[in-house]
């Protein structure tokens, strides 16, 4: 006669639920006996500090939060969840339509999945469409600058200055970026028509001097300067 379980006696019981614990156990921790890492993983964390739970919490509260969604698509980019971050920076985008550091985001993430057409054509189309304002497209550009796009940002540079050519902002832009890239011909003919548009540079003032240039700032009060178009 075979016995069920219940029929067992408490004792034989006990030895069963004993013997069955261990073997999940000991599937849980691995086949070869080994035991789980003990370590905690850390966070993921953008720029910003926060990792994707605060920011999970944060659309969870108000959706329509299009910073949230651009940074939690940054840390998915990071570990190369496409699918997720595709998400999050189209909904970034579609929240706010000018978030520029949100389209250089997706243009970087379609480059980096290996999906370079349309890399290209979202590129094409963000130029474009921050054409329509001189201090959008120089934002544009130093988006892509920072995410090491040097292609699309020296197209976003040229582009301010095809259409402002007397624009102080649009010249120095693009002679910082020539400094950066150790260009000094380059670098000294935009930034030198910068300070002559506009002599209230000093930090153009400097880097002309670094370059070998003199020039002499004008000796009155200076209003705060933007550093970057951020």
């Amino acid at each position: 006669m075979t016995l069920g379980f219940t029929d067992m006696a408490p004792a034989g019981r006990g030895i069963v639920m004993t013997g069955l614990l261990v073997c999940v156990l000991v599937i849980l921790g691995g086949c070869a006996g080994t035991e789980p890492d003990p370590r905690p993983v850390p966070p993921v964390s953008t720029a910003t500090g926060k990792t994707e739970a605060e920011l999970l919490a944060q659309i969870n509260d108000k959706f329509e939060n299009p910073q949230a969604h651009y940074e939690l698509a940054r840390i998915y980019q990071k570990s190369q969840n496409w699918t997720k971050a595709e998400y999050h920076y189209n909904v970034a985008i579609g929240l706010d339509p000018a978030n520029r550091a949100a389209q250089a985001g997706y243009v970087k993430m379609l480059a980096d999945r290996g999906n370079r057409t349309k890399s290209e054509d979202m590129a094409g189309s963000y130029i474009r469409q921050a054409g329509l304002s001189v201090k959008e497209t120089l934002r544009l550009g130093w988006e892509f600058e920072q995410l090491g796009m040097d292609d699309y940002a020296l197209r976003c540079y040229k582009q301010a200055i095809m259409a402002a050519p007397d624009s102080d902002a649009a010249n120095r832009q693009l002679g910082f970026y020539y400094v950066n890239k150790g260009d000094s011909t380059n670098a000294k003919t935009y930034l030198m028509r910068s300070f002559e548009l506009n002599p209230r540079q000093p930090d153009v003032a400097g880097a002309l001097g670094r370059l070998g240039v003199v020039v002499q700032t004008p000796g009155i009060p200076e209003g705060p300067l933007e550093q970057n178009p951020k």
